[in-house]
């Protein structure tokens, strides 16, 4: 009977997680289209629902009921898996993310998190890795030479980009000692902000190369070469139309939330209160409070997203590459041995 309730009870954790999750990634989109418009002193979306809150509704339905096209000369198989890989790793990455204390659940079992795997960090960088395939199988499955350049161009932006957001994460995990993403929390939480690895952690650098792979691994802006608004085809995903194609738009939204989590679990303390533990009377907002506060680290770390691509021009592509290699690579590599060195002082 435990072993059914522990099934049942991470089945509903999953089906609660994942509807979460597409519901934050068609938000994360309204969010997007307001702050842009607030930018540029416009409105945004305003007409569907109050202050255009069905909006994501009304897009959604329009992508089911475009009319889906398939090119004949496709090779259809790994043509229809692309888009199906790409979101699909956006949606198993957040299983091993914790977003509250452990233990809040009825019998013991944890409320805020799907599974806690001893080496999170290492899946949530492997998943991640893995998205790079959808990119690539869909430039060269469309059998159309802009798609495949694009898909080429993007593969080689995110591994380059791969490598300096790895290693910026290693100075975390030297500090604490473990891939485990509670234990990395944990560490962060005994002085409130003080503790946090972005302040008193010595990780300001870290931070900071994390922030810019991570624009560029999830294609945004300045980064945003593989899709780019001002060129004649989209990169890699030309060929694809209707629910296929938004997709691949689903896929990316759906990697900035994972990369604001990761963030927020890395480097702002995850859970854990700004201003140090406060326990209240009521069990409920006790419960909720670890929820709220992850929830609204993350949001900031979106509108940072939309605030940088609202503001900063596009790179040029070989500005992009060297950005990578010949300066955050470096600095990500001299981080690792501030740290290590530092940690042997101590």
């Amino acid at each position: 009977m435990t072993i059914l309730a522990f099934f049942l009870w991470s089945l509903a954790k999953v089906a609660v997680v994942t509807v979460v999750m597409l519901m934050g990634i068609a938000y994360t989109v309204l969010l997007e289209r307001k702050l842009v418009g607030r930018i540029q002193n416009r409105w945004g979306p305003s007409r569907v629902g109050p202050f255009g809150l069905l909006q994501p509704l009304v897009d959604g339905a329009k992508s089911f009921l475009k009319e889906d096209l398939i090119p004949t000369a496709v090779y259809r198989p790994l043509y229809l898996l692309a888009p199906i890989i790409s979101l699909g790793c956006a949606l198993i990455a957040i299983a091993v993310i914790p977003f509250g204390a452990p233990g809040m659940g009825p019998h013991g079992f944890d409320l805020f998190e799907i599974s806690n795997i001893n080496v999170g960090l290492l899946v949530i960088l492997g998943i991640t890795s893995i998205g790079v395939y959808g990119i690539a199988l869909a430039g060269w499955s469309s059998n159309n030479k802009y798609s495949l350049l694009g898909s080429l161009r993007s593969s080689a932006q995110l591994i380059s980009y791969e490598l300096a957001l790895g290693l910026s994460l290693v100075g975390v995990v030297l500090r604490a000692g473990s891939l485990n993403l509670r234990t990395i929390v944990e560490q962060q939480s005994a002085y409130g902000f003080f503790s946090w690895n972005i302040f008193g952690g010595g990780q300001t650098l870290a931070f900071f190369i994390y922030l810019m792979a991570a624009f560029a691994e999830t294609n945004r802006s300045p980064f945003d070469l593989p899709e780019a608004e001002s060129e004649l085809t989209g990169g890699y995903h030309t060929e694809y139309s209707s629910m296929k194609f938004a997709m691949f738009f689903m896929a990316e939204y759906g990697n900035m939330i994972n990369v604001g989590c990761v963030a927020t679990l890395l480097f702002l303390g995850g859970w854990t209160n700004p201003f140090g533990e406060m326990h209240l009377q009521s069990t409920l907002i006790n419960v909720m409070m670890p929820l709220v506060w992850f929830v609204l680290k993350v949001l900031l770390f979106l509108c940072l997203y939309v605030w940088v691509r609202g503001t900063l021009p596009r790179f040029r592509y070989d500005q992009l590459m060297n950005f990578g290699w010949r300066y955050l690579l470096p600095l990500a590599i001299l981080n690792i041995v501030a740290t290590s060195l530092w940690l042997a002082w101590r």
